[in-house]
């Protein structure tokens, strides 16, 4: 088929890459701006950008996609069906209804859950164990289109959503061919979704990052995990502040929320509902991350501290 792809950060590249190891003709990649990235704020592609020069096929980065711009680029490269994995800017009608196909988008979530920007992280932030991959017919809701297929894969209880987003960026491609291959061969069934099932899974901030040990084991453990790579939990120590990457439940008996039980070759701490998580990754300010005890080695702290939070 003659594809248009629309991605823009490293989750999207997969996809890109099986349209093109599928034999599709993808006649242009759509992403988003380059931006400053780093201390010298210098300009960086996006990583759809760099694949897709890597291999040849033409990029365009318009600033909006509602000035018809797009919709002349669109007209020009003439493809039977645009495809969308974290682009990052919403479709207008116009280009939505342009393609034969419409425009099928690679959400991950199982849809209806978690609509929205960051649904690999709310899916762990609320202790989720199963997650997926939802192919969708788009719409101009916001991932409200039909559903045309599923699939699911567990959410370990110790995984990041950063190792979650990796799970299901190749689940996605594997999604994405299955759609296009049923597709040409009319075995698609488009389903509504049932909007009473939905929730919403917003952007994430900075403002989430502290951590409460006045919550449950778990919630304090979904938290760090849900956070991680970014924009990572965090817990003060005096007037500094310590960035959490990783952790584990753990058997250990509980105190008061925010009581430090073990401290040295462990950093393992209370919670609200007296049961313990163990602090195994940190990162303290201007440092590098590295692993509780070492962290605890040159940073003593007595058992019994009451944590702030």
């Amino acid at each position: 088929m003659r594809i248009v792809f629309m991605g823009t950060p490293e989750f999207s590249v997969p996809c890109l890459a099986r349209l093109l190891a599928d034999g599709h003709d993808v006649a242009g990649v759509f992403t988003q701006p380059d931006k400053p990235k780093g201390r010298g704020k210098i300009l960086a592609a996006p990583p759809v950008k760099t694949f897709a020069l890597e291999h040849d096929v033409p990029v365009f980065q318009p600033r909006t996609m509602r000035d018809g711009e797009a919709l002349r680029i669109l007209e020009e490269l003439q493809p039977e069906l645009i495809v969308v994995t974290a682009f990052g800017k919403i479709l207008p009608a116009e280009v939505l209804d342009f393609p034969k196909y419409g425009c099928i988008n690679i959400h991950a979530s199982l849809l209806p859950r978690y609509r929205g920007a960051a649904p690999i992280q709310w899916a762990v932030l609320n202790g989720e164990t199963v997650t997926g991959v939802t192919s969708m017919q788009m719409d101009v809701g916001l991932d409200t289109g039909d559903m045309l297929l599923r699939r699911e894969t567990p959410i370990g209880e110790n995984m990041t959503a950063g190792e979650l987003h990796d799970v299901l960026s190749v689940l996605g491609a594997d999604v994405l061919s299955e759609t296009l291959t049923a597709l040409q061969k009319g075995e698609l069934h488009p389903e509504k979704q049932d909007d009473a099932q939905s929730n919403y899974a917003p952007m994430l901030t900075k403002e989430l990052s502290a951590l409460d040990f006045s919550r449950s084991a778990r919630e304090v453990h979904d938290h760090i995990r849900g956070l991680s790579p970014w924009p990572t939990a965090t817990l003060r120590i005096g007037d500094k502040t310590l960035k959490v990457h990783r952790s584990a439940l753990c058997a250990d008996a509980g105190g008061k929320p925010g009581e430090v039980m073990q401290s040295g070759k462990r950093f393992v701490v209370s919670c609200g509902d007296g049961k313990c998580v163990e602090l195994l990754t940190v990162q303290a300010e201007g440092k590098k991350a590295m692993a509780a005890a070492d962290y605890l080695r040159g940073n003593p702290l007595a058992q019994g501290t009451v944590l702030s939070f």
